[in-house]
């Protein structure tokens, strides 16, 4: 009898998973549920909840806390999909020696992983964390997750609040324009619509948020640095990345994005971001392997440039290990946060990018990942 697999979702940056209904993998999870069931193979999946800004050290550790529970009872194969930041502690998972917990030991678990896949993940840093390290773009991340929330959950921010954050990301450069009774007035008007329960667990999240932003400086390219320093492959685990470009904001992506006021304005949040994140120095940008570059120029027809990106992370720092896929998509296209409401249950976008990222595109994602981690594995 094969042995079950356990394959691990690993959320990003303020990943939410411990939200109730607001899945930060709930598209992703279902559809590689499928694709594994079809194979005929034995596999558990498992979304993992991470403290949401904590440093990659704690994420790795509640990664591990996860995989303890869980995968115990067998000596089944591991595998570890990550989006983002969650693609940073896979890697520390598995890298020999890490030492992430001091209530459980990690080599036996550790051995077990035969793949690590990483999506869109920063692994030469983002330039938008070193944004985010200063006081603006602190008090912007918090909205930016609460934002996130309330649209998963509503499906869209009220346009009186788009139109008060439109107005002060047009005086961003303003210190003036980011007035703590706006924040005040922005924060109460979206906690507001959640039921009490839901609002305090919303606002516990918040909390973690603020408490903790260890995370912020190991994201930047020099804090990365050093993380890649420390952190090395294991023999033996396949590593395996998943690569996202958006278009650069333009006339385009805005007559894409639509002419609802609602879908314009938020646009403006993705062009300010994007704006912060194509600042990546040149000497920060990594070396490609012939095959990781050529996997590159096959899927966009040339090789990107230093400034392209995905609205959060350069695309030239997601590359590590295969190239499974590259595709034009923004930071959270690829786990199933684009706009497409009329499927069940429905895609819901905030980060509106005009990418054109859709449902077809997004199986075929999955599939090429499902794939990837049951390449070895003899079909039934």
């Amino acid at each position: 009898m094969a042995a079950k697999h356990h394959v691990y979702l690993v959320p990003g940056f303020f990943g939410f998973t411990n939200l109730g209904e607001l899945l930060y993998f709930g598209h992703a999870y279902e559809v590689l549920k499928k694709d594994l069931a079809r194979r005929g193979v034995d596999a558990e999946v498992v979304t993992i909840v991470s403290h949401p800004t904590a440093s990659i050290r704690q994420r790795t550790a509640d990664l591990l806390k996860a995989v303890h529970e869980t995968a115990s009872g067998d000596d089944g194969p591991i595998h570890l999909v990550g989006h983002s930041t969650g693609g940073l502690d896979a890697r520390l998972f598995v890298s020999p020696g890490a030492q992430v917990s001091e209530a459980l030991e990690l080599e036996p678990f550790a051995r077990r992983v035969r793949t690590v896949v990483t999506i869109s993940a920063p692994h030469a840093g983002t330039p938008l964390a070193t944004f985010f390290l200063g006081l603006f773009g602190q008090q912007l991340l918090k909205l930016l997750s609460l934002f996130t929330m309330y649209v998963l959950r509503f499906g869209r921010l009220p346009l009186s609040v788009v139109f008060r954050f439109g107005h002060l990301m047009a005086r961003a450069d303003d210190q003036l324009g980011w007035k703590a009774t706006l924040l005040d007035q922005l924060f109460d008007q979206l906690l507001g619509d959640f039921s009490s329960e839901r609002r305090d667990a919303v606002t516990k999240f918040l909390w973690d948020v603020g408490r903790d932003t260890s995370l912020i400086p190991q994201l930047t390219p020099e804090g990365i640095d050093l993380f890649n320093g420390g952190t090395h492959d294991r023999p033996g685990v396949r590593y395996g990345s998943v690569v996202t470009q958006a278009r650069p904001p333009s006339l385009r992506t805005r007559l894409a994005a639509g002419l609802d006021p609602y879908a314009q304005l938020t646009h403006t949040i993705y062009a300010f971001v994007y704006s912060q994140t194509q600042r990546m120095p040149l000497t920060q940008l990594p070396l490609h392997t012939p095959a990781q570059t050529a996997a590159l120029v096959q899927a966009y027809g040339a090789m990107p440039g230093p400034t392209a990106c995905d609205g959060i992370v350069p695309t030239r720092s997601q590359v590590y290990g295969r190239v499974l896929t590259a595709v034009r998509a923004d930071h959270l296209d690829a786990i199933g946060h684009f706009d497409q409401p009329a499927h069940q249950p429905p895609h819901v976008d905030w980060l509106i990018s005009g990418s054109g990222f859709r449902r077809p595109q997004f199986e075929a994602l999955w599939k090429t990942i499902g794939d990837f981690l049951m390449e070895e594995e003899p079909q039934r």
